[in-house]
C-alpha cells in the first residue's frame, strides 16, 4: 500500500515576489537601515554573524533591492523629502547667520525670536553657567548668567552638499580601473600568500 504524497504548501508572495519573510524583511530594514536587525525582526535565525552575513545578502538579492527602492520611492513621496528638498535644507543651514539669534546688546534672543532654521537642529545645545563678569567698586566679584551655545557642525553641511552635487573634494573612494593581466597577476599574487599562510 503506497502512501499518497503529501501536497507541498504553496508559498504565497506579495505583489513584488516576496515571500513573506521577505517582505517582512524589507519593512524592518525601512526602519532604521540596518541589514542585521531587519533579518531577526523578519523571523530569520542564526547568531549575530550569520544574521550580519545573511541580511546583507538579502539586500543583493535583485527582487529584495528593487522592493526597497520601491518603497524608499513612496515614503519620499509620502513625507515630501527628496533630493530637491534636502539640498535646499543643507544650503538653508550654511547660509544661516549666527547674528540672527542675538540681540543687538550681545544677549541670546528667546528661543520662540529666532529663525525656523536655527530651531530646527542647527543649536544642539545650551548651556546656562556663571562666570565672573568683574568687581563692583567695593571689589566684590561681580557675576552674571552667561549662555553658551553649541552649534551643530557647519562644515558635516558643507560637505553633505558637495556629495551632493558631485564636488570631487569629497570622495571616499577613488575608482581604480585594472587590466586583465594586472588582475591576474593580483589574483596570483594572493593565491601565494594564501599557500604560504596554509604551510605555517
Amino acid at each position: 500500500m503506497t502512501r499518497a504524497k503529501k501536497p507541498m504548501a504553496k508559498v504565497t508572495r506579495s505583489a513584488g515576489g516576496l515571500t513573506p519573510k521577505r517582505q517582512r524583511f524589507v519593512d524592518e530594514y525601512l526602519i532604521d537601515l540596518n541589514a542585521t536587525r531587519a533579518y531577526r525582526s523578519a523571523g530569520f535565525r542564526g547568531s549575530d554573524a550569520v544574521c550580519a552575513s545573511e541580511g546583507h545578502k538579502l539586500l543583493r538579492n535583485p527582487k529584495v533591492a528593487a522592493a526597497i527602492q520601491v518603497a524608499l520611492a513612496e515614503r519620499a513621496k509620502r513625507v515630501q523629502v527628496d533630493a530637491d528638498w534636502l539640498l535646499k535644507r543643507l544650503a538653508d543651514e550654511a547660509h544661516a547667520d549666527l547674528k540672527d539669534i542675538y540681540a543687538e546688546n550681545g544677549d541670546l534672543r528667546p528661543i520662540a525670536e529666532w529663525p525656523l532654521i536655527w530651531r530646527q537642529g542647527l543649536v544642539v545645545g545650551i548651556e546656562s553657567v556663571t562666570e565672573k563678569v568683574g568687581e563692583d567698586a567695593d571689589g566684590n566679584p561681580q557675576y552674571a548668567i552667561v549662555r553658551k551655545v553649541k552649534l551643530a557642525s557647519r562644515g558635516r553641511q558643507l560637505e553633505l552638499i558637495g556629495r551632493h552635487i558631485g564636488v570631487q573634494a569629497f570622495r571616499d573612494k577613488v575608482d581604480v580601473s585594472v587590466t586583465e593581466g594586472r588582475a591576474a597577476r593580483l589574483a596570483e599574487l594572493r593565491q601565494r600568500r594564501q599557500r604560504a599562510q596554509d604551510g605555517q
